[in-house]
């Protein structure tokens, strides 16, 4: 499986551990993968560009400038 890094803002960190400590999740790793598929599927039927190209907004999902709403 390839390996991605990537830095999130604190406020993310903090609702991610939340979750895992609240048992919603059994790892980070976990964590991570499921919620970039729920929020990638969000994406795909909540009205996301479709131009044929895959890509992104430039002001991230749901018109935020830094962060993804999921």
């Amino acid at each position: 499986m390839p390996r991605v890094e990537i830095e999130v803002p604190e406020h993310l960190e903090t609702r991610i551990t939340q979750m895992i400590e609240q048992g919603e999740f059994v790892d980070r790793k976990e964590a991570v993968e499921e919620l970039l598929s729920t929020g990638i599927k969000a994406f795909k039927t909540g009205g996301g560009i479709d131009d044929g190209e895959p890509g992104y907004e430039e002001d991230g999902m749901m018109g935020h400038e830094d962060e993804y709403v999921f």
